[in-house]
């Protein structure tokens, strides 16, 4: 399929509008509050990600984790897997070595990626040179994002213009790595008009052997205040990457392959044979126009263009017996266009003597996703324990095992309420509508077109006690649903299954500590998936996995202590569950098993401390328990703990720092696939990271 791209030129020039132009609605520009802006540390005390508009944390009866960017400069993040470190109750994943994935609360959030509240669901790994903070919403979303999301969606918050303030950084580590970043911002409010542009380029090696990365990422944004009540903001953002295609390593009698963390089981020449390469354009604007104290109008539009060119060397099989590895060649090529479309109106308003806050929203979109897939089995055999990169084709041989055109069409109302009922007593409650159309066209031959319409309801309702200006006691629940396809084309073996469902009860309690300056959390939920369904990545065939229920407790504290001391810490407890199926995995019944890549209990800890002489240090760890590689639970991922330091200097816009991860160079399995007992991620050594930025 040919989808016509949005040359990066007019993206920019469509950017590049005259300050003069502008000037001529002879306005003065107004202040702008940038959300997420801030420097405020690892505390953050509002968000718009649970409930689509800006509402203190206390007052969302739902667990909303947000990463502010302080933390992420502190710890030198440099990756989406980074930043899910320091949420509680997040399990990582291989993602074929090609994309950001994550399982929430015992469940994969594949398809559950959003920039600023827009679905953003193409397989890809997202940089972090434009983002602000990342908020994690924890349970099911679908009353105001529609389909997915049953542990919960990820909303990563773009940086926005109004701000004078612009940096420019550069980082060197380990292997090689080097990165420069810049962000340039001015706030021309003379002509009305505010400008950001954000960007950075990457180039690294690995502690894998072959593994290499290159990475450029431009963000070009304009802010224009039309009138007092109306502005409009324009965004664009280009990203390219391109890296190895890392499927990880084998197990062997129940374990990952105790070999050292270089080695790869791939292909000689894996730069030039086992690589993936994305590219993503995308561009859009928001347009608010305030019409009086009660009354206000959102109109958000984002499109997005993505291409993939994935090809991969992967372990298929291990015979250990013979101590060897089957090797599996595939190629996978990936085209995608789309765009949503949210409107939305938010009214304040006085009924029976309560306070309201309504949202009214529809959405429309529609994505069209091209797939071409080729593998071939048993291209090479290589030793378990000491394997040498094999000669293999480039194209797998054969016909293609998928090609086809997945086309899916979404439109939705929805209507949500934040009632203050008392001053002690608030409520949330909301409904959507969705009806989501999914076809599939085919392009090999014999094979049937397949389409089908789901339409679903998808509820919330929450209670939240507040009997003092710090306490918030909160009880809530909601439900989400997740058609076949979801974020795939239809198949035969699934355009005939109706969504799944997944129910979330949760009670939970907010507190503000320390006068303000620090805040922390409990939570108590029930999550059920009814139907679920997974592939095998080697046989591609569709695996009834049943239901699943996670029962879990999670704690978070973060702020700022006092005396130049923050803390970030959290805690996670989920005792996941399939409590049904009839699926088979590695000759073993699923039903009764734990979920994948999900640990019963993790924990994070980060402290800073400022000292004197605008010095100041930090140190942290992550412990992630025992985890499973595969559904029949055949292979253990084995626990572990890292621990993390860094030290800084902070002066007059001059900010170097030096991280250090992995302190104590700990051998440990950082991910795996979710579905194949084979494909299991080693964790990096001890790496040094030095980075510089000037801020002016």
């Amino acid at each position: 399929m040919a989808i016509q791209k949005t040359p990066l030129a007019l993206i920019l020039a469509s950017l590049t509008i005259s300050p003069y132009v502008a000037a001529q609605t002879e306005q003065t520009m107004q202040t702008v509050t940038v959300t997420g802006e801030s420097d405020a540390g690892y505390r953050i005390s509002s968000s718009n990600s649970a409930s689509k508009i800006d509402a203190p944390l206390r007052d969302i009866p739902q667990t909303v984790n947000v990463v502010p960017a302080q933390l992420l400069h502190d710890q030198g993040a440099r990756s989406l897997q980074d930043v899910m470190k320091n949420v509680p109750g997040v399990g990582l994943s291989t993602g074929d070595g090609q994309r950001d994935q994550v399982t929430i609360r015992g469940f994969s959030a594949i398809s559950d990626q959003f920039v600023d509240g827009m679905r953003d669901d193409a397989l890809y790994f997202r940089d972090l040179s434009n983002i602000d903070q990342v908020e994690v919403v924890k349970g099911p979303a679908s009353v105001l994002y529609g389909r997915g999301s049953s542990g919960g969606m990820i909303n990563r918050i773009t940086k926005k213009p109004g701000i004078d303030r612009s940096e420019v950084s550069v980082q060197a580590g380990s292997w090689g790595q080097k990165r420069g970043e810049f962000d340039l911002a001015r706030n021309l409010s003379a002509q009305g008009v505010a400008v950001r542009v954000t960007g950075a380029v990457e180039d690294a090696d690995s502690y894998r052997d072959q593994q290499f990365l290159k990475r450029q990422a431009l963000a070009p944004s304009m802010l224009f205040k039309i009138s007092p009540d109306t502005q409009l903001l324009l965004q664009t953002e280009y990203l390219h990457d391109k890296r190895l295609t890392d499927f990880g390593n084998p197990s062997y009698q129940g374990r990952p392959v105790n070999v050292p963390a270089s080695t790869y089981y791939g292909a000689a020449n894996a730069r030039d044979f086992d690589f993936s390469e994305s590219r993503v354009y995308t561009y859009g604007f928001t347009l608010d126009h305030r019409f009086d104290a009660q009354l206000s109008l959102r109109n958000a539009f984002r499109h997005y263009d993505y291409s993939l060119n994935r090809n991969n060397t992967l372990v298929g099989s291990v015979n250990e017996v013979a101590k060897t590895v089957s090797l599996t060649r595939g190629n996978v090529s990936r085209e995608e266009d789309g765009y949503s479309n949210q409107t939305e109106l938010t009214q304040h308003a006085e009924l029976g003597g309560m306070q309201h806050t309504v949202l009214y929203g529809v959405e429309f979109g529609t994505q069209n996703k091209y797939q071409l897939v080729r593998s071939q089995a048993n291209v090479a055999t290589v030793s378990l324990f000491n394997p040498v990169a094999p000669v293999v084709p480039f194209a797998a041989a054969g016909a293609p095992s998928t090609n086809n055109l997945g086309i899916f069409k979404v439109s939705s109302a929805y209507v949500q309420d934040q009632m203050a009922l008392t001053p002690e007593w608030k409520a949330l409650a909301g409904i959507r509508y969705d009806r989501f159309q999914q076809q599939t066209q085919q392009r090999i031959a014999g094979q049937t077109n397949l389409e089908r319409t789901d339409r679903n309801w998808s509820p919330r309702a929450g209670l939240v006690y507040q009997p003092s200006a710090t306490q918030s006691y909160y009880a809530s629940f909601s439900r989400s649903f997740q058609p076949s396809g979801e974020g795939f084309s239809l198949a035969a073996n699934n355009v005939d299954i109706a969504p799944e469902t997944t129910k979330n009860n949760e009670i939970g309690a907010k507190y503000d500590l320390f006068g303000g300056r620090a805040s922390a959390g409990v939570s108590v939920f029930q999550l059920t998936r009814d139907n679920m369904k997974v592939t095998d990545p080697i046989s591609n065939k569709l695996l009834p996995v049943g239901t699943q229920r996670t029962n879990g407790v999670e704690l978070t504290f973060s702020g700022n202590l006092g005396d130049g001391w923050q803390a970030w810490a959290g805690y996670a407890y989920l005792d996941g569950k399939m409590i049904s199926s009839i699926a088979k995995d590695d000759g073993q019944l699923v039903q009764g098993k734990r979920p994948t890549l999900t640990p019963e209990h993790s924990a994070n800890l980060w402290l800073t401390k400022a000292l004197a002489g605008h010095f100041g240090v930090g140190a942290g760890m992550n412990y992630v328990g025992d985890r499973f590689a595969n559904p029949g639970n055949t292979v253990v991922l084995p626990s572990y703990i890292t621990a993390d330091a860094m030290a800084y200097y902070r002066d007059r816009g001059v900010d170097l720092t030096l991280n250090v991860q992995n302190l104590a160079d700990k051998a440990y399995t950082v991910s795996g696939h979710g579905s194949s007992k084979n494909l299991n991620l080693p964790g990096a050594p001890r790496s040094v990271q030095l980075t510089a930025r000037y801020r002016f």
